[in-house]
């Protein structure tokens, strides 16, 4: 398994900002070919490949609008026509908002996994591709409970089954393609400013002050985690990456 990333085509979905965005310009520090940012905030993504291109060099990042739920044939197409090849894939839009289901299921999970299995296509070793990485990021709620979130929990609880998975040793030994997952803890991005969990008001209250006490980190912690998940991890394992703590394998 290559775990170089030196001359390595990366694409990330929800590259605009957060995680996706910090987890890019980590890649291309480390040599990163190119990285391709997609998301569906067309001034954020145009601003963050500038950024980037201005940092790293011309055409070292690029940016493809996307609606994750409904734009994955169109942008594969273009994705290929621009890089010929996608080594490594970062499933990394999400949302938190538990009021909305079926939005929540769509983007955290359906999308993820039909975005995983189109590119688990095109790198397969047994099927003329030179392999890859997907890289999925769950949540310490992928494989941890409390009373809050459920939606959202139960969305990445899916996650973590399907990387763990697809990302088997029988999968990974006649594929080529590794697959594993990264569990971010609470991160200071824009999915959490303000966690509305609830319309009853000693609920939401309880919620917030639980929230406050958990460990919190930067998105710097994601992204160093990351990078050293790519250089370690084995296809099927999950990592932990909580209050800027050294890197857990759950």
């Amino acid at each position: 398994m290559d775990r170089d990333l030196r001359d390595k085509v990366v694409l990330i979905t929800g590259g605009a900002e957060g995680l996706g965005l910090t987890i890019a310009d980590v890649y291309l520090q480390r040599g990163a070919k190119a990285v391709g940012l997609l998301d569906i905030n067309a001034n954020n993504g145009t601003a963050a490949a500038n950024t980037l291109n201005k940092k790293y060099g011309q055409n070292k990042a690029a940016f493809f609008k996307c609606d994750v739920t409904s734009d994955l044939e169109d942008v594969f197409k273009r994705v290929i026509d621009t890089y010929k090849y996608v080594d490594v894939l970062v499933n990394n839009a999400g949302i938190l908002n538990d009021f909305a289901v079926k939005k929540t299921i769509d983007i955290n999970v359906t999308a993820l996994i039909e975005w995983s299995l189109k590119f688990w296509e095109h790198m397969r070793k047994d099927k003329g591709g030179k392999g890859g990485t997907i890289i999925n990021l769950a949540s310490i709620y992928g494989y941890r409970v409390d009373q809050y979130l459920p939606v959202y929990q139960a969305s990445k609880f899916a996650v973590m089954g399907f990387t763990k998975s697809l990302g088997h040793s029988y999968n990974y030994e006649r594929s080529g393609v590794r697959v594993y997952a990264i569990c971010p803890g609470f991160t200071e991005t824009s999915l959490v400013k303000e966690i509305h969990v609830s319309n009853e008001e000693k609920f939401q209250k309880d919620a917030v002050n639980f929230i406050k006490r958990q460990l919190w980190q930067k998105p710097d912690a994601v992204g160093r985690a990351a990078l050293e998940t790519f250089l370690k991890a084995d296809s099927g394992t999950a990592w932990l990456i909580e209050g800027n703590k050294p890197l857990l394998q759950v």
